[in-house]
C-alpha cells in the first residue's frame, strides 16, 4: 500500500497519532483525505491546515461511521485505506463500572467492527482495500493498571487477525499498529508515567506506519522490542506473567 494517490479515511484525527497520520498521509500525497473525530473544532482545524474533509462523529455510533464512509465516497470515490484509529484509556480493573467498560469497548473494539461492516461489501466486490487499525502493544502483551485497555486492545488485535485471515486472499490488506509508549496526552494517564521511558514521538510512529503499509506488514511495531517481548510471552507464559507482576510492583511503588 503506497499512500500516494489513494483515498484515505482517518478517525480520531484531531489529536495524537490520528492527527499525525492525517498530516503524514497528506504529505505522502493522498488523493483524498477525510478525517473525523468527536472533537469537532479540533478536527476542523486540522482539516483546514491540510486540505482534508472533516467530520465530527462518535465512533460508538455505527450509523455515524456509515455516514463517514458515505461522505468519503461522495467526495472522492471508493476508499482505499481506512484508518480506524480512535481510542481511549482508563485506569482500573474488575471494579471499573459496567458503563465505563461498555464505553471503552465501544470505542476500542466496536468502532473497528463498524468500519469493517461499512467498507467490506464494496472492497470485496472490487477485491481491493486496506485497513490500518490502531491497536497497541497492550493488545499483544497487556497493560499494567488498566484491565479495560488491555482487554479491548486484545479484542481489537484478534479482530484484525481475523479480518486478515478471512479476506487476505480477496485483496483486502490489514495492518495492526501496535506502539508501546507514544508521546501523546494518553500516556500521561498511566501510573508513574512509566511508558515515557523509551516513548516514541508521533512522527516516529508515522514513519513506522508508512514503512509497514509499503511492505504490507500485519504487525506494525514502532517499538521493535515488542516483538521480543511477544516471543518471550509465547515461549514461557508463566515466566512472562511473573515478570509482569514484578513490573506492576515497580510501577505502583513509584506512585501515580
Amino acid at each position: 500500500m503506497i499512500v500516494q494517490d489513494q483515498v484515505v479515511v482517518v478517525t480520531g484525527a484531531a489529536h495524537g497519532i490520528g492527527e499525525g497520520l492525517a498530516r503524514r498521509f497528506h504529505k505522502e500525497g493522498a488523493r483524498g483525505l477525510v478525517i473525523a473525530d468527536i472533537d469537532g473544532p479540533g478536527v476542523h482545524k486540522v482539516a483546514a491546515e491540510i486540505g482534508a474533509v472533516p467530520m465530527q462523529l462518535d465512533v460508538r455510533k455505527e450509523a455515524q461511521i456509515r455516514e463517514l464512509v458515505a461522505l468519503a465516497r461522495e467526495k472522492f470515490g471508493e476508499i482505499d485505506l481506512f484508518c480506524s484509529n480512535a481510542g481511549i484509556s482508563m485506569r482500573g480493573g474488575e471494579e471499573v463500572s459496567d458503563d465505563d467498560w461498555a464505553r471503552i469497548m465501544d470505542i476500542n473494539f466496536y468502532a473497528h467492527l463498524y468500519a469493517a461492516r461499512a467498507v467490506l461489501p464494496e472492497w470485496r466486490k472490487r477485491r481491493k482495500g486496506y485497513f490500518l487499525n490502531t491497536v497497541s502493544a497492550a493488545g499483544v502483551l497487556t497493560q499494567i493498571g488498566s484491565a479495560p485497555y488491555a482487554v479491548t486492545k486484545h479484542a481489537a488485535l484478534a479482530f484484525a487477525e481475523w479480518l486478515s485471515a478471512s479476506y487476505g486472499d480477496e485483496g483486502i490488506g490489514v495492518s495492526a499498529l501496535c506502539p508501546q509508549g507514544v508521546r501523546t496526552n494518553m500516556i500521561l494517564a498511566e501510573p508513574g508515567h512509566f511508558l515515557l521511558e523509551g516513548a516514541k514521538t508521533v512522527e516516529e510512529v508515522c514513519d513506522a506506519v508508512i514503512a509497514g503499509l509499503r511492505d504490507e506488514t500485519f504487525l506494525i511495531l514502532p517499538h521493535p522490542e515488542v516483538a521480543e517481548y511477544f516471543r518471550r510471552k509465547a515461549g514461557d507464559y508463566d515466566r512472562w506473567l511473573r515478570g509482569m507482576r514484578r513490573l506492576k510492583a515497580k510501577v505502583f511503588s513509584q506512585g501515580s
